[in-house]
């Protein structure tokens, strides 16, 4: 998307702040009710009916963000209590949505909401995705460009904006730019890959005195924790090269990619896993959450994330990072001008209603992502626990984000001095390549593979896995 319409979005209407990522082993369902499920019974005739549960349908959202799945338990009971409606919530586990989807659509309880990625996530559901374009969600939709379109038909809308980079404890980077011999004085100073590279690997000899273990937190590369790398870490070469080539985004011309910003990749990869509290060889047993419980002891002084994260750094018990300590900076991979880059900010969740669920089921799931993103209720949890920046106009100024990270995505965003990077990582080719990516980098990190033969694979699975 470009980052006009982004921006846009925001000065047109108060947003509210984001979180992306992933970090469950197991699929959770949530069934909504245990509020309602039982009540006293009593035999005295006159008792009033406002204490009987109520009852009003039944929906089934097959919910893609593991990391917010406790927050729909709360929003699933509310709910009910105010509607009677029951919403049965299922948790995907990270890294298995789209095998998650295929079994459950075509049970005959399926799910009524679900999500889709983007255009390419569009054109693999798109015979089980319901025009949404006479709903008050959509309606209210801020920028309707954001929408997924096919023809004169609205098939996905977005519900949320985010935005990621390098997470930095402000604190530590102040206690080393106030060395003698430090590389850098200030953050602004880091504006590009060398200057980052000069300070990380300083940083990294004056761990001891800093207090810190490493620059880095730790790189996880366990299989279906590694989207940091294969997915959020590669958006950026591939925004590059299609940017180089003018590559029409909507056309088959992104069926194919020559990884010509391969070297810039490894540039930051290599940074990462060289200057990590991680050795590299120990990284595929790391899962984010390690990662962000090693920012928020204080351990590291750096972590490649998204808004999203804030909660994973507030709620981890023992945390020593302060709130007006938290920033963002871009992640450098030393491509000409890079001094006016920004984050990457974007989105990639897109609300779905089943086709093939009857009418008033339908119904019932545009009822319910309504009142998500337009009642008191539901714009509390959006804003204050889903930690949204939502794309809608229901939200009043005094309800933008609070969190730091959020106001960080926000502060990026408002700058128009800087460019920042859009989110192209929905047009990659499958979730076979990212994780065979995943697992090449992997080997890499272990000095099992070489980068030449990386590079190779990517190349070739991109375009074969473009063909199926």
């Amino acid at each position: 998307m470009k980052m006009k319409k982004l921006m846009a979005l925001f000065m047109a209407s108060a947003m509210v702040a984001s979180l992306a990522a992933c970090g469950s082993s197991e699929t959770s369902e949530t069934p909504a009710g245990d509020a309602n499920a039982s009540q006293a019974e009593t035999s005295q005739e006159g008792d009033s009916k406002q204490d009987e549960p109520k009852e009003g349908g039944k929906i089934y959202y097959l919910n893609f963000k593991p990391e917010i799945a406790p927050v729909y338990d709360e929003i699933a009971e509310v709910y009910q209590e105010e509607t009677g409606v029951e919403l049965n919530v299922v948790t995907a586990a990270s890294g298995t949505y789209e095998q998650t989807l295929k079994s459950e659509i075509v049970k005959a309880d399926a799910p009524t909401i679900f999500q889709i990625n983007g255009p390419r996530g569009y054109a693999n559901w798109k015979d089980f995705c319901a025009d949404m374009k006479d709903t008050e969600l959509y309606q209210h939709l801020s920028d309707k460009s954001l929408a997924i379109t096919d023809g004169d038909g609205v098939y996905g809308v977005p519900y949320v904006v985010e935005g990621y980079g390098i997470i930095y404890n402000n604190a530590i980077m102040n206690k080393y730019f106030a060395l003698d011999d430090a590389k850098a004085k200030s953050i602004d100073e880091i504006n590009n890959f060398d200057t980052l590279k000069a300070v990380a690997e300083d940083m990294t000899a004056k761990k001891d005195a800093l207090g810190i273990q490493g620059v880095f937190a730790s790189t996880s590369l366990k299989p279906g924790e590694d989207w940091r790398w294969q997915t959020h870490l590669a958006n950026l070469p591939v925004y590059y090269e299609f940017k180089d080539n003018n590559v029409d985004l909507t056309s088959d011309a992104t069926k194919e990619i020559q990884f010509q910003y391969s070297d810039n990749f490894k540039n930051i990869f290599d940074l990462y896993i060289n200057n990590s509290v991680t050795a590299p060889k120990l990284l595929g047993s790391k899962q984010v959450a390690d990662s962000m419980a090693e920012f928020a002891l204080g351990q590291c002084a750096m972590v490649q994330n998204g808004n999203w994260a804030w909660s994973q750094i507030s709620e981890v018990q023992g945390n020593t990072v302060k709130e007006e300590d938290i920033k963002f900076l871009p992640i450098y991979t030393g491509v000409e001008g890079e001094e006016k880059q920004g984050l990457c900010v974007g989105t990639e969740n897109f609300f779905a209603i089943n086709s093939q669920a009857d009418p008033e089921q339908q119904k019932l799931a545009a009822d319910f992502l309504y009142w998500l993103y337009s009642s008191e209720t539901g714009k509390d949890f959006v804003t204050n626990k889903l930690g949204f920046i939502a794309p809608f106009d229901t939200f009043n100024d005094d309800e933008k984000p609070t969190d730091p990270l959020a106001q960080e995505v926000i502060r990026f965003m408002e700058n128009k001095d800087i460019q920042n990077v859009s989110w192209n990582f929905t047009l990659f080719p499958s979730q076979v390549f990212k994780d065979d990516f995943g697992a090449a980098l992997l080997q890499y990190a272990q000095g099992t593979k070489n980068w030449e033969d990386v590079k190779t694979l990517v190349v070739d699975e991109w375009k074969a896995e473009s063909a199926q």
